[in-house]
């Protein structure tokens, strides 16, 4: 099937606005009401550290499609330094047309599973919207650990505004990305509210610097 997918239009950049260390602090607190693990980067540099430093010598380990882990160089840390085994590698190097089920249980359940959000509530929900929703099963439920990093742009007042942000700043900066790489556009097809965390299966790092869509 084919689409032709229209262009969204300019961001928002009224989204891009930066959040001050109060407002972090009140967000950290809030995720840390509903059960997540909230913490708060010194910088990007302290959150790249903070991820690397949370996953095993060895782990097993998916890396969501994310403009935050790529700015990090989380993703090429996972993919190519050895220390880590990089469910991404070793899907690009299976079949789709022969393999597809394999691949989709493979990237559904990792031990451990790295990415990011577009937009965080004052009162703790995370929003995530993705093209495929391919890692939106990952984060809800079937993940060992998820590790989400945030910068301080994405943190907004309500689930109505996230839903804006994702809209009108997060989709017409993913399509300007695709085109500039010589692809038709893209969509955001499914969106997650994280609006509870049981067992402590999810972290988010909080930063104080803007990151990401």
């Amino acid at each position: 099937m084919n689409m032709i997918l229209p262009d969204p239009g300019p961001p928002d950049l009224d989204f891009e606005r930066p959040a001050h260390r109060s407002r972090l602090e009140r967000t950290a607190e809030a995720l840390r009401a509903r059960g997540f693990t909230a913490e708060i980067a010194a910088s990007a540099g302290d959150a790249r550290a903070l991820v690397l430093a949370a996953l095993p010598e060895g782990a097993e380990v998916h890396s969501a499609l994310s403009e935050t882990m790529r700015e990090l160089g989380v993703t090429r840390e996972i993919d190519e330094s050895g220390h880590y085994d990089s469910l991404r590698v070793r899907l690009a190097a299976m079949d789709r047309e022969t393999q597809g089920r394999e691949m989709r249980r493979l990237g559904a359940a990792p031990d451990y599973m790295v990415g990011s959000a577009h937009a965080i509530t004052d009162d703790g929900i995370v929003l995530v919207g993705s093209g495929t929703g391919s890692q939106l099963g990952a984060y809800a439920y079937a993940a060992g650990t998820v590790i989400l990093v945030v910068g301080h742009q994405k943190l907004v007042r309500d689930l109505k505004e996230a839903r804006r942000r994702l809209v009108e700043y997060s989709l017409p900066r993913e399509f300007a990305r695709m085109q500039s790489l010589g692809r038709p556009g893209s969509l955001i097809g499914k969106t997650l509210t994280l609006e509870a965390d049981y067992g402590g299966r999810i972290t988010v790092i909080l930063v104080p610097e803007r990151l990401g869509f």
